[in-house]
């Protein structure tokens, strides 16, 4: 009875969307591959569609110097002046909020994902009208990237 009721609980969990299991204001996406694969994939995708790769944060190996452990988890900061200026332009605050930033980790489950700061949550966030073109391009974009990471 208990090995049903787990499964109840674990179906019940897949069925929610993931902005009730992510953190708000992200977009989570399942990955197909390692973080580190989907990392290299998403930097790959990037630099192929004008962006800026600024830095990768592997956490870690961060963790693992300091002698802890840390599932596999990834920070690629990146970006583009003409994607993100415009967003400035509407709202100096957004600032803090760009470069853009995608985290790729491994769950408990040894499931992979690929998270971003939503553009929504960061028009909310900041305030932002009157920028929907902005908002939209850079939604779109983020989206591309990715699930050509993640498939």
């Amino acid at each position: 009875m208990f090995s049903g009721f787990r499964r109840l609980v674990a179906v019940a969990v897949l069925t929610l969307p993931l902005s009730l299991i992510a953190a708000e204001g992200m977009v989570v996406v399942k990955s197909s591959y390692s973080a580190e694969a989907t990392a290299d994939k998403l930097e790959t995708v990037l630099r192929d569609k004008g962006m800026t790769v600024m830095n990768r944060i592997n956490h870690a190996e961060g963790a693992d110097k300091a002698g802890l452990e840390l599932r596999p988890t990834e920070v690629v900061i990146f970006g583009n002046p003409r994607v993100g200026t415009p967003l400035m332009q509407c709202a100096q605050s957004v600032a803090i909020d760009l470069p853009q930033k995608a985290l790729i980790w491994e769950d408990s489950e040894g499931q992979v994902w690929l998270g971003y700061n939503d553009p929504e949550y960061l028009r909310q966030r900041h305030d932002i009208e009157g920028c929907d073109e902005a908002i939209g391009k850079v939604e779109g974009a983020l989206a591309g990237f990715a699930k050509a990471a993640t498939e």
